[in-house]
């Protein structure tokens, strides 16, 4: 069978796309055909900007404000997506936040619950709201970006980890629920990774004011960069995927 990167004729709904991982997502899935939506939450204007490059690329893309973790906007977004562009047949679970590094005794309770929220309630909603959707439409992909850090769940992380492997029960879950109906989920960890949230967790963590001090220590020579997690997303999410489905991938170069 030949490998073919070409999803013309679909479209994507990407959250957290105005900037870092979810933006890189966003134009490579672009640059393999597929029509865009761009979430975001805040920054209305870098959402414009991915837009605008997308276009740039012969697509058609459209930013939508909405927090994941809020279910009414969600719906909103949704039904939005779905009247603009005609239907979703790839969706990426990228937005995500950082936990502010305490032990589980001095964590605040408010931080838990929305770190929580935004990485398993926010998929989970999406999930429900699309995936009725998908069913009629030959194929579909769900792609929930997790994070290496479930591999190792750390001290100091609780919220996130705890996100993180709701998100992973999530995908794995779906991907029984749904194979019948041509879904496929998988789960795309990456490691530390060169976007405006890697420099703060690299500054707060280890001290680091410059997260390319840390190149020389890293697979390859380099810290991984947000295409490096796009390039699986496009994989999974294409024909040249026929038969992956409930699994992770682990961009983090081996180690």
């Amino acid at each position: 069978m030949p490998i073919q990167i070409d999803l013309s004729g679909r479209t994507a709904l990407v959250t957290g796309a105005s900037r870092g991982i979810g933006r890189a997502i966003a134009l490579a899935l672009a640059e393999a055909g597929a029509d865009v939506a761009v979430n975001y939450r805040r920054d209305a204007a870098a959402a414009e900007q991915t837009v605008i490059e997308i276009k740039a690329l012969g697509r058609k893309a459209k930013a939508y404000s909405a927090s994941v973790e809020n279910w009414d906007e969600d719906q909103a977004m949704v039904a939005a997506v779905l009247q603009d562009f005609g239907g979703i047949g790839i969706l990426v679970n990228n937005a995500g936040i950082a936990s502010r590094g305490q032990s589980v005794a001095d964590t605040d309770p408010a931080e838990m619950e929305r770190v929580v929220r935004v990485h398993a309630f926010g998929p989970h909603y999406l999930a429900k709201l699309v995936v009725p959707h998908m069913r009629d439409q030959g194929r579909g992909d769900i792609v929930m970006i997790s994070s290496v850090a479930t591999l190792g769940m750390g001290p100091r992380g609780a919220p996130y980890n705890m996100g993180k492997a709701a998100m992973e029960a999530l995908a794995l879950t779906l991907a029984k629920e749904e194979r019948a109906h041509g879904i496929r989920t998988n789960i795309v960890a990456p490691a530390l990774t060169l976007t405006e949230m890697g420099r703060r967790l690299t500054k707060a963590t280890a001290g680091v004011d410059d997260i390319h001090e840390l190149d020389a220590r890293s697979p390859f020579g380099r810290v991984s960069v947000p295409e490096d997690v796009a390039a699986a997303v496009v994989w999974l999410v294409s024909s040249a995927n026929p038969y992956a489905n409930g699994q992770k991938i682990n961009i983090n170069g081996g180690g």
